[in-house]
Formats: C-alpha cells, structure tokens, sequence
C-alpha cells in the first residue's frame, strides 16, 4: 500500500498546472478540435475492427457472411459513438454562443504569462490594450540535500551513526506575497519528498524483534550498510525576502529570490517506503541485498525546519520532532543540515 501511495503522490510533486479563462474564439476552436478528434478515434478503431476480422476470415474461422454482419455491427456501433460524443461537443458549442450574446465570454482576448507578470492583450476593433498585473504567487522547484545526524536526549549519536549519513528533498512549492504594496512577508507551502539515509558504523545493519528496531552486528565486512526511508511531507514556511520592489514606466513589480532571505516553519506527513541495503564481498564476489519492508519506521512525521541564504541558494535545517523508530524504548530523532534550491 505504501509503494502505491508512494508513486501516485509523487507524480503529484511533478503536476503543477495553471487555469487560465479561454475566450471564446479559443474555447470555440478546441470544441471543433474535439470533434474532429472523437470522428478519428473512432474512425481509426473501426478500421482495426474490421482488420481483424479480415484476418479471421482470411484464416477460416469465419465464413464470409459472417465477416459482413460484424463489419456492419461494428460501423453501426461506431457511427453511433460519433453520434453520442460530438453531440455532447454541439451542446457545449450552443451554450458557448449563448453565453457569448450574455456577455460571459470575451472575444479575442489572450492571456501570458512572463516570470512575475501576467500580460492581457484585449483586442476590440484595430484597438490594443496592454495591462500588466503583479502575481502575488508564484510557484518553484525546491531540491535539497545533506547531511542526517540522529539525535539522542539532545545529543548525537556518533557512535553508531557515520558522518556520510544523508538526505535529499525535492518537490514543488508556492510563494505567495501577503502584502499587497510590500515585498517582505511571504507564504512559502508546497509538496515534497524527504529521501532520509542512515548508515550505520561497525558493520551493524538494522534489525527488527518484537516491533522495535536496533542495530547488531551483521557479522559481514560491510562496504555499504544503509537504511532509506521516505517521507512525503507538506512543508510551510513564513518567508522574509528582503528583494526591493521595482518600478518602471510607472508601473510596480514585486520580484522574489534576487535578495537576503530567511524562512521558519514546519512540516507534516507520512512515510511511504523503508528498505535496507547492504553491500559486501562474499568469496570473492561483489554481494548486495536489498531488504524491504517494515522497519518499524514512524508512519507520521512532523517537524521543524529554517533556511537563510541570498537568491536562490540557503542553508537549510529540519528536525523531525516524531522519532525515527516508532516503539523503541530510546527515542531518537533526525537532524538534517544541508543546502536547499529554490528555482523560479
């Protein structure tokens, strides 16, 4: 269930789109484009059908008039799926029309968008009109990564725990400007994924015993011992961006991530995948083994996190307040340092 969850959420990381109104010479053109789709969907399915039983007649196991009564079926069923559907596109082009002599749909009129800007250019007549409006949102792609240290009654594990213990993050995020006339305090909130590796010292790998989690020795010279978890999170943050605002042609713009920046905030999710995996050298050859499954790993987690930096690079912190392990007698705790993009 957790793999599932995993792969629908993250390509809901990569999904970010933008409703823009369509006027009605637009919305008008993709109407016909549909039509026209739906009479080659089904005019290209029918002439599949119809190889088919071609094949069929030509290998004998049909008889020629057979071969004509599904011919005949099959143009009538699909004769009927271009009925049903491009009617559905005419209705939705009559109430355009209607909507159109109300005055609910403008004519001619289209909208870009250019980094912080959004351009409408109306057309009337030989007539233009240019207006430029301030987004207050504006939306990135956030990559993060670094080092992981496990935190024991506020003090590190250094023990157990290498120093190449690391972390990656990467997901979207929006930017929302709360003030109207000033660039300073923003809203900062998206979707990510938190990539979290623990690679324990000593040859010790993770071991799970009546739903606790510890670490033992594997008995093996390890190269490699490693425990990935992910987490997929909702990150928040009040942002203080220190860019100045611009003025040009007596208009204002409010650009973002071009100054000093600080960020506070948190962050909540579950995790969705957990496996261990250790490499090493067994008669002489190359070994790897990959353990999935239950570590015992917190399904929640929820946290602190903060970055400072200029333009689009700061140094990030997060510490997950939930332990690592969910049962275990000691509690213990995940405290990332690292470097974090935030490209526009």
């Amino acid at each position: 269930m957790k793999t599932i969850i995993f792969y629908v959420v993250a390509s809901l990381c990569l999904l970010v789109a933008k409703l823009n109104a369509q006027t009605f010479e637009e919305r008008a053109h993709q109407i016909s484009k549909n039509i026209e789709e739906i009479t080659k969907q089904q005019k290209d399915s029918l002439k599949m059908e119809v190889e088919q039983v071609n094949k069929m007649l030509e290998s004998n196991e049909i008889s020629e008039e057979e071969a004509d009564t599904r011919k005949r079926e099959y143009a009538a069923k699909r004769a009927k799926n271009i009925e049903i559907k491009v009617t559905a596109e005419e209705e939705k082009l009559t109430q355009l029309v209607k909507d159109k002599v109300d005055g609910k749909v403008e004519s001619s009129s289209v909208s870009h968008t250019f980094g912080l800007f959004t351009y409408n250019r109306s057309v009337k007549s030989d007539t233009i009109v240019k207006k430029y409006e301030p987004k207050r949102t504006t939306s990135q792609f956030v990559f993060a990564l670094g080092v992981n240290r496990v935190v024991v009654d506020g003090e590190v594990d250094t023990d157990n725990y290498k120093w190449r213990s690391d972390f990656y993050e990467w997901g979207v995020s929006w930017n929302t400007r709360l003030l109207k006339e000033n660039n300073l305090l923003h809203a900062k909130y998206g979707l990510s994924l938190q990539y979290n590796n623990l690679r324990p010292d000593d040859d010790k790998k993770f071991v799970t015993e009546g739903g606790k989690t510890y670490l033992t020795d594997s008995g093996l010279d390890l190269k490699v011992s490693r425990l990935r978890y992910v987490n997929l999170v909702v990150p928040v943050h009040l942002e203080l961006d220190f860019t100045k605002k611009r003025t040009t042609d007596d208009k204002v713009y409010y650009p973002t991530h071009d100054s000093f920046r600080v960020g506070f905030g948190g962050y909540a999710g579950v995790n969705v995948k957990e496996k261990q995996i250790l490499k090493y050298r067994e008669n002489g050859n190359r070994q790897k083994d990959k353990e999935k499954g239950d570590f015992n790993v917190s399904d929640f987690v929820y946290g602190v996190s903060a970055y400072v930096g200029y333009g689009e690079i700061s140094l990030y912190a997060k510490y997950d307040l939930q332990p690592i392990f969910q049962n275990n007698d000691i509690d213990q705790n995940n405290l990332s340092l690292g470097i974090r993009f935030d490209i526009n």
